[in-house]
């Protein structure tokens, strides 16, 4: 086996895999199926990580698709959640917003300096778990729709879309923060 394909990888590659699906069982209107599979492909997050941790499989591949899986899966989810009006269009704006001027952040950061590695924040991964959570509590309030309208899932799954926006947008403060604090230890060191 190639020194990449290694077990959490091969979770990784998965959680990629299902991505497609969840987005069109959402699609669909099947949200209890879209439901079941997203837990499945959110716990490949966590199982891949603690694999690589415990048995030192740790790659660089890894490494970088991890972080894209994950981009992936959250952003085809409400994408799909947004066309079929289970989660408003300002949410998945904010949510791709913040991870375009991520990705434009690091792409100036590789142009104009050494900079190679940009290792997730803290508030990166506390919005992704808040953005899951997010994904979680609309689907199952959409669900809770076809039987009885549940108030509490609804005002749930509401004040979790104001919540993650609001760490979602926290997180890419933080990360100008820490892009401008090692830009400025970069020009330190070069004087």
């Amino acid at each position: 086996m190639s020194a990449w394909l290694n077990p959490p990888n091969l979770l990784t590659l998965l959680r990629l895999i299902l991505t497609p699906v969840i987005a069109w069982t959402i699609l669909a209107g099947r949200p209890a199926l879209a439901l079941l599979i997203f837990a499945a492909a959110a716990f490949t997050d966590y199982l891949d990580g603690a694999i690589a941790r415990r048995l030192h499989l740790s790659t660089q591949t890894g490494a970088v698709l991890d972080p894209i899986a994950d981009k992936c899966l959250l952003s085809g989810i409400f994408l799909a959640m947004a066309a079929a009006r289970i989660v408003p269009w300002w949410f998945v704006a904010i949510v791709f917003g913040r991870d375009l001027y991520i990705l434009a952040g690091a792409g100036v950061l590789l142009l104009t300096t050494d900079i190679r590695r940009f290792p997730p924040s803290i508030w990166g991964k506390v919005s992704t778990c808040v953005q899951i959570g997010a994904a979680i509590a609309c689907l199952l309030n959409q669900i809770s729709r076809g039987f009885i309208h549940f108030g509490i899932l609804h005002w749930l799954a509401g004040t979790g879309l104001w919540i993650c926006s609001a760490f979602t947008l926290w997180s890419g403060v933080h990360y100008t923060w820490r892009a401008v604090q090692i830009g400025r230890k970069k020009a330190e060191t070069a004087h």
